[in-house]
Parts: structure tokens; sequence; C-alpha cells
């Protein structure tokens, strides 16, 4: 029998609400899960399907991070396998990433295919060389990627094909692969079509997946763990963990395992319709949180406290001005000792009431969706991409909001901005978010 873990998406490093304990939170997962389901169970092997860190330019503290996991691996002699994903490549200015370096160094072994006057070749891991596309451990021939962005559909033939002569008969077969898949996103981002990742059962036996930040299963033969911890409060409702593999005469169980550290986000909601004056908003609201809310006494339990994201609904009685959200901010941080406390105005101002007519329901999202498509169209060189458009604006501004680095929402733009005629191989450069 051989065991194994796979995770994907650690992001370490990560920066949110500004606040140094967030990113420590990311290091708790990656610690509490590796102690608990690779060294405690004794695993052969970790792999990581990409984003290993969040930036590209790794901090000190983050280095730090990832050290304390990775030399109680090799002391443990349980060899970590790596790809890397959209936020761990190489900076443009550099010829070496930090994957790449710990590589170097023995700590984790990177499997990239090489490329070569436009083609694609797999070559074994060379131990003296510290570098190679596939590897075999305890019976398990495993086979890297890279991020290929939104040319992975037209990349992947390449791979089959390249990986078809070294599909080992004596070796459980496992690839590893950093991608969107599409039916699993929510957001406006071209994806792999699920038949075109299907083409990979042909040389693959098991699909160790990353990049989205939910769990997922298809057909019980391409896995996606999810990110470790939630990289923004979008995510917090979403499953997500670890797979503990098995592999026992020829087939293999996995087991999505999810006890360990994380940071409870409490998500709720209030509609503000049906009050005039805001003093009278302030109260109903907080007779709500009283009703939903726990208050977080560090003296009486060790659980770490939550984020809340409160979102404030409906028809708003009076000018949006007097709302005074801050004051919100503060008093829910004041009485329940929250972690970091996100209050969104999504109400409709008294001065637009009537803005859906005749009857139509249309939310703020949808109405904010059209104001931005119809100024789109109104430009010749977007007017036939505008819904495309649109979609893209309003991620850039989820991303802000989500405290993403300026750059890389810099680099979501610039790549969906690029001409559709660009080389395959230039755009695998690229990133998205």
């Amino acid at each position: 029998m051989t065991r194994f873990l796979h995770i994907a998406d650690i992001h370490l490093g990560i920066r949110r609400y500004r606040m140094e304990e967030r990113t420590r939170d990311f290091f708790h997962a990656w610690r509490d899960c590796i102690e608990k389901y690779a060294l405690r169970e004794r695993v052969s092997f970790v792999l990581i399907a990409g984003d290993f860190f969040d930036a590209r330019r790794v901090e000190p503290q983050a280095m730090n991070h990832a050290m304390y996991c990775l030399v109680k691996l090799r002391d443990a002699g349980i060899p970590v396998i790596v790809i890397e994903g959209n936020h761990d490549q190489r900076e443009a200015e550099h010829s070496c990433s930090w994957l790449r370096s710990l590589s170097q160094w023995g700590f984790i072994r990177l499997l990239e295919p090489e490329y070569a006057e436009g083609k694609i070749s797999f070559t074994p891991w060379d131990e003296t060389a510290r570098k190679g596309s596939y590897i075999d451990l305890d019976g398990v021939r495993i086979f890297g990627s890279t991020w290929y962005g939104t040319t992975t559909g037209r990349v992947l033939p390449m791979l089959i094909d390249e990986m078809r002569p070294h599909h080992s008969e004596q070796h459980y077969n496992v690839m590893m692969l950093h991608t969107d898949v599409e039916g699993q996103l929510n957001r406006p981002i071209p994806a792999l079509p699920v038949a075109r990742l299907t083409e990979l059962k042909s040389v693959v036996d098991y699909l160790a997946l990353g990049h989205t930040h939910k769990n997922f299963e298809i057909d019980g033969w391409a896995y996606n763990p999810g990110s470790l911890e939630a990289c923004n409060v979008d995510e917090f409702a979403n499953t997500r963990g670890a797979y503990l593999v098995e592999i026992t005469g020829g087939t293999h169980t996995a087991r999505l395992v999810r006890d360990y550290y994380q940071r409870p986000f409490v998500r709720l909601d209030f509609d503000v319709s049906g009050r005039a004056e805001p003093e009278a908003l302030r109260e109903a609201l907080f007779l709500q949180l009283r009703r939903e809310l726990t208050t977080h006494n560090p003296d009486e339990t060790d659980d770490p406290s939550p984020v809340v994201d409160l979102s404030l609904r409906g028809h708003l009685g009076f000018k949006t001005a007097l709302l005074e959200l801050s004051r919100i901010r503060e008093e829910i941080r004041n009485e329940f000792h929250p972690f970091a406390v996100q209050v969104r105005d999504q109400t409709v101002p008294v001065e637009y009431a009537v803005a859906a007519e005749a009857g139509e329901q249309v939310t703020r999202a949808e109405r904010e969706r059209r104001v931005i498509e119809d100024l789109i169209a109104r430009d010749a060189r977007f007017r036939d991409r505008a819904l495309e458009m649109a979609g893209l604006v309003l991620e850039a501004k989820r991303l802000a909001l989500a405290d993403e680095q300026p750059a890389r929402i810099a680099e979501l733009i610039e790549h969906h901005l690029a001409p559709a005629s660009q080389p395959a191989e230039q755009q695998a450069v690229g990133t998205n978010a």
C-alpha cells in the first residue's frame, strides 16, 4: 500500500485585512495539516499542486513559514513534490523562481516539462541536477506540469502526446495540474472544459489538481482539494481541505480531510428597508446581531475569533452619507470582539429607489453590471466584448475589495486584454489572479 497527501493553494505570505495575524492563519493551516496528515500518517510523499506561496517575491516570514514544515518533512524522509502555480512563477526579470531555489537546495522536488523550439518534452528526475519532469516514488510515477492559464486547452494535447511514451504499466500514474476547470467557477473567466480534461485519462490514473479554491472531484479520478484556508471572505462557505490518498492493488481511495486549523467566518445579512432614521436602523441591526452572533471571549475559549462579513441590503430610507459604516464596524468590534469586520453596503439609496421600473426586480449587482456594460459598449474598440469586459471590471473590483495586490489585478487585466492571436507559449507565461 502507498499513501500520499495531496494539497494545493497554500498561499503562504498572503496578506488580508492588513493584519499580520491573518498571514499567520495560513501558516497555522499549513503546519497543522502537515503534522496531522503527513507526519502522523507517515505518508510516502506529499504533492503540492501549485500556489505554495502567495507572491512571486517571497517575504522572509513567508519563507520561514515554508521552511518550518519542509525541514520536518525532509527529516522524516518524506519527499515533497511540487509544481508551479500562477502565484509561484518567477518574476519576468529573473531566470529562477523561489520554488526552483528550494528544489536546488533539496527541500522539494519541482517537476517541470522542458521547452525547446516550441516543443514540450518530459525527462526523468535527475537527483544530481535536481530537475526533471516526472519521478518514481514507492510504485507511483508522478508527472509535473506548470501554469498555462487560458492556453491549457491548447497545450494539453501536446502534454498527453509527450506523456504517452513515459506512461508506466508498472507504476500508478499521477499527474499534477494547476488550472481552472469548467463548471467550478462563479466568475467570468475561461476555464478548461471537462471533456478536454478527461482526455488525460488515457495516461493518468489520478489527476492532482490545484488553482480553484474549493473542493471538487470529477469521475472518481480528478481531485481538487481547494485552498487550505479561505483567501477572502467570498470563499468562506467553500468546502476545502486536503486529500489523503491510498493506493492498493492498482486502485486508489481519496479521502478529503479537513480537521486542521482554519479561521472561522460568519456571514450575516440585514435588510435595511422600512427604517426611515439611521438610529432606528442601527438598533434593529444590533438586535439581529445579538441573536445571530456570539461574543468572542479569549478567556473562555482557545478557538480563533471569527471574521464577520455583514451585508446590508434593501432600500435605504435616508441618504447614504447618514449610514455611517465606520461607526457600525467599530461598534461590532467593541461588542463582539471578532478578528475582523467587513461591512458591505449593498443597499439601494433612497434617491435611486425607483431605478427598477415596470415591476422588474433587478439586483444591485445586475444593475451595476448593466451600467458598466453600457459604458464599455460606447467604445468601438471593445463593443463586441462588452459583456466579457464588464465581467473583467467586476472581477477586478472583487479582487480589490478582497485586498488583492494591485500588481496581481493589473496582471489579470493585461492577460484578458492580450490579443487573441498571441502564441500559446507566450500566453502561458502570463498569470491570472
